[in-house]
């Protein structure tokens, strides 16, 4: 009888934190369990208990990874802007064009906020995603100024993934420019 080989797989843990993203994307938090992440990632069930405590832990890292990902796209973008013009141009492109706010990313987002609404330590992911995306806007504004503008991101964001008829560039741009 041939002895059960232990398969060697370093990535395993990151491709089931993905998985998460992916399940959660398709079936929401709710939806979310352990044999459909453990599916998505390939992975065997028991993996799912190994390398997480529970549910809770391993949505809480697959948020966290979205929150680094996309923190990490928002400030890439606004370091690339020289002076505080090419700023507001930067923030105006990561409301209006698909650098962050894409379809899945916005309603993973959602999900993240009712999670955190009824999870409070969740908020703690959150608020370092703030905090990131604030540091990024304070390399151009005032800390009142990127808050502002960090809550006009959201907000235009959320507003642009439902709306019918969202503002055009040229509107938000007018936005930007007065709140900064």
């Amino acid at each position: 009888m041939p002895s059960s080989q232990r398969r060697y797989d370093p990535d395993r843990r990151t491709r089931i934190v993905q998985a998460t993203l992916d399940v959660i994307a398709e079936h929401g938090v709710a939806g979310t369990t352990h044999r459909r992440v453990a599916a998505a990632a390939d992975v065997p069930l028991g993996s799912m208990t190994y390398h997480f405590t529970g549910l809770v832990e391993l949505i809480t890292e697959a948020f966290t990874l979205l929150a680094d990902t996309v923190s990490a796209r928002f400030t890439e973008r606004l370091a690339a802007a020289a002076n505080r013009a090419e700023a507001c141009e930067a923030v105006v492109d990561l409301i209006v064009d698909d650098s962050w706010a894409t379809p899945r990313n916005m309603l993973l987002s959602y999900e993240l906020y009712a999670f955190a609404a009824r999870n409070p330590p969740l908020r703690l992911v959150m608020q370092a995603w703030m905090e990131k995306s604030r540091a990024a806007l304070r390399q151009h504004f005032s800390a009142d100024t990127a808050k502002a503008l960090d809550a006009l991101i959201e907000g235009l964001s959320i507003h642009r993934s439902v709306d019918v008829e969202p503002m055009e560039r040229a509107e938000v741009r007018a936005l930007v420019e007065r709140v900064a």
